[in-house]
């Protein structure tokens, strides 16, 4: 199992959408609209899905932490992502998947909405990073399609490690536009 603190796991996510924001920043309408050939997502699209995303891992989140604060379980402050976690999450990178229907993005936001709706996510998964150091979560899951059942502290890497493989995607299309 993989142990790292709750406070690293922040950090790291933090740093994502900082860099995320960056490269956002500076783009053009016509290049968040461009549809390389091959792609079924523009950029705003992308961004879009990531907020969508976001907000259903800070929803679980919260409702894991709940359940085992309920049942009195008490953290050392400390990560524990399982080796099924870590195995899963290193094979999703070179794997191409298919987001479910319901985190498909409408196409009626902007960037902007998209990114303020990321911001407001993020600023409820730090009023609830007490509750992440203070609780231990590992009897209590909630399944992801491709990761399978994931704890309250995997879900909060999971949604560093979906900002960062999303990231890559609108890298990866900026160089083909």
């Amino acid at each position: 199992m993989n142990q790292q603190t709750i406070k690293d796991i922040y950090a790291a996510n933090n740093k994502i959408r900082e860099n995320t924001k960056q490269i956002i920043a500076g783009l053009s309408n016509e290049q968040t609209a461009f549809l390389p050939e091959g792609e079924k997502w523009t950029i705003a699209h992308i961004v879009e899905h990531v907020a969508i995303v976001q907000d259903g891992m800070s929803k679980i989140s919260a409702k894991l932490l709940k359940k085992a604060q309920s049942a009195g379980k008490v953290s050392d402050g400390a990560a524990r992502l399982s080796k099924n976690f870590m195995q899963k999450a290193a094979a999703a990178r070179d794997l191409k998947l298919e987001a479910p229907e319901q985190v498909h993005p409408t196409g009626n936001q902007t960037i902007t909405e998209s990114l303020k709706k990321m911001d407001e996510t993020q600023r409820e998964m730090e009023k609830m990073q007490p509750l992440f150091e203070s609780v231990e979560c590992s009897d209590f899951k909630f399944p992801h399609p491709f990761m399978g059942d994931l704890t309250a502290h995997e879900w909060l890497a999971l949604v560093g490690g979906h900002e960062a493989r999303h990231l890559r995607q609108i890298e990866n299309i900026l160089g083909k536009s």
